[in-house]
């Protein structure tokens, strides 16, 4: 199946308490490029969170959102440090008696003191963390490969259409040849037997006139290519996969093809479907970036 290179996705997960959302989205890219932001308590699953997008996308540039919400009361300990109040109140009493003044630390003025109570997160349950962080990456990357699918088809379809009327055009040019040539010998005869006023002329001479310039604008060898081009990226989409890149390729030595027979076009209309061929073909390479 052809895919293309954008698309979007989005899941949220809930597990134990804890809701997981993952976002991602996707662009053309020559190359795999991903950026991840997310808290910083994910911060070494990334290297897994790679491998899973990987799983899903070969080429692309994909953005992955994670957020992250702790329903759950006992996520945080408060934690009481017994031995720091000591040496606060132990200081607080040398003061009073170093400067003659009422010691009237309080309770809670104590417990203002820095690091006296600190709050502490419970120690964290990798597995279970990654296994619903891992669980919405796959939800949110699936919507993204449907996405990507849908369009693909598209793509594809569009494509195809245009390579069918490429094939005509080259198929026009091939049956133009012969009249050219025989427009041209009708012309050179006339043109001989106008400037010489004499019907006897020698018919080699003139034949060999028209085979130089039938030489000279013959293109058999480029459509015959070209038509090879067309068929071969007609095949390769039909196959699917990830091909993108084989599918630029072709389109370069189609265009390729394309310029030779216009510069070899004697005539209007053979330069006039040489033009559409490659306008049909730049539109095909402008669709084909972005295809995975």
């Amino acid at each position: 199946m052809i895919k293309s290179m954008t698309g979007f996705g989005r899941c949220e997960c809930l597990k134990e308490n804890k809701k997981f959302t993952v976002e991602v989205r996707a662009v053309n890219h020559r190359y795999f490029d991903v950026s991840i932001k997310m808290p910083k308590k994910f911060a070494f699953f990334e290297s897994a969170i790679r491998t899973e997008l990987k799983s899903f996308v070969q080429r692309g540039k994909v953005d992955l959102f994670v957020t992250y919400e702790d329903y759950a009361e006992e996520n945080v300990a408060l934690n009481y440090n017994e031995a720091l109040a000591a040496k606060y109140m132990e200081y607080f009493g040398r003061m009073s008696e170093q400067f003659g003044i009422s010691n009237d630390v309080s309770a809670s003025v104590l417990g203002r003191c820095p690091e006296v109570f600190s709050m502490e997160e419970q120690e964290i349950d990798e597995e279970a963390l990654w296994a619903g962080l891992r669980e919405a990456i796959r939800g949110a990357c699936e919507q993204l490969l449907a996405a990507r699918e849908k369009e693909g088809e598209s793509l594809k379809k569009d494509i195809l259409d245009k390579l069918a009327g490429m094939d005509e055009n080259v198929t026009l040019i091939e049956t133009r040849y012969p009249q050219i040539v025989a427009e041209y010998r009708e012309k050179l005869t006339d043109k001989v037997k106008e400037l010489l006023a004499d019907t006897q002329m020698e018919e080699s001479r003139i034949a060999a006139e028209v085979v130089i310039f039938s030489d000279k604008i013959c293109t058999d060898e480029e459509t015959v290519r070209l038509r090879s081009h067309i068929h071969t990226m007609q095949d390769t989409l039909l196959e699917g996969g990830a091909v993108g890149r084989k599918l630029d390729f072709i389109a370069q030595e189609m265009n390729r093809e394309a310029n030779t027979i216009l510069s070899k076009a004697n005539d209007l209309e053979t330069s006039n479907i040489a033009i559409d061929l490659k306008t049909d073909i730049e539109k095909i390479r402008e669709q084909i970036q972005n295809i995975e």
